[in-house]
């Protein structure tokens, strides 16, 4: 079984419209789709934002319906100012860049017991650029911070970036990766840039997210068709 887990329906429902042929089953509050292509078993879902609803929903795909890989796509704000809009960023490792125990004397990010950074599966990324490159898309590789905030200040942007070295943030994928870390399943986590480290050019959201989940699906699949 492989999980393909989007944030939102939009991320998901390209998906589901190439599938076409699903089962919908309704558990804590959400919807799961089981799927199959390719002879491969799929379970989907979107979480609902921030990192707590996405680590329920990762956790109930390990647990409940025995999936054995997850992959994530989504959206992500640059902090990279190479990374533009469109751009496509898969996470090498991610960090909760909200977590912060410091006045215990630990470094932001930290909690005992775990990493700050948590690195994704080394062969699911390899797999990835592969498939970016039979598919002509220039994919980029970096760190993802994640945090329960939309961030937009540019001084809050600058914080994320020096302090985890970071490239993008959003708002599932660190939690998403504690939760596989933590039940030892592989992991890939893709994004699609939709606003730049200096504010970027003005532009429809909702037509980016979109075309982008398109995309996103189109190289998903091509993932699960190799696995």
């Amino acid at each position: 079984m492989i999980a393909i887990l989007g944030a939102m329906p939009e991320e998901i429902t390209p998906l589901l419209d190439v599938l076409k042929d699903y089962e919908e089953i309704r558990y804590a509050n959400n919807v799961f789709y089981l799927a199959k292509f390719k002879d491969k078993e799929l379970v989907i879902a979107y979480s609902k934002i921030g990192k707590v609803n996405a680590a329920l929903t990762a956790t109930i795909m390990i647990e409940k319906f025995k999936a054995q890989k997850l992959l994530f796509t989504g959206v992500a704000g640059a902090l990279n100012e190479n990374l533009k809009i469109k751009d496509m960023l898969y996470a090498e490792s991610l960090v909760q860049h909200d977590l912060d125990i410091t006045a215990f004397g630990h470094p932001h990010g930290f909690v005992p017991g775990t990493s700050i950074f948590i690195k994704s599966d080394g062969n699911l990324n390899v797999l990835a650029t592969k498939i970016a490159k039979q598919k002509g898309i220039n994919l980029k590789s970096g760190i993802i911070a994640t945090g329960d905030q939309f961030i937009c200040e540019q001084n809050k942007k600058d914080w994320i970036k020096n302090t985890f070295k970071a490239d993008a943030t959003e708002m599932e994928g660190a939690s998403v990766a504690l939760v596989c870390e933590s039940l030892s399943v592989p992991f890939f986590i893709l994004r699609a840039i939709s606003d730049e480290a200096g504010g970027g050019a003005e532009f429809d959201f909702d037509e980016f997210l979109q075309s982008s989940a398109n995309i996103s699906a189109d190289f998903i699949l091509s993932m699960v068709e190799e696995l």
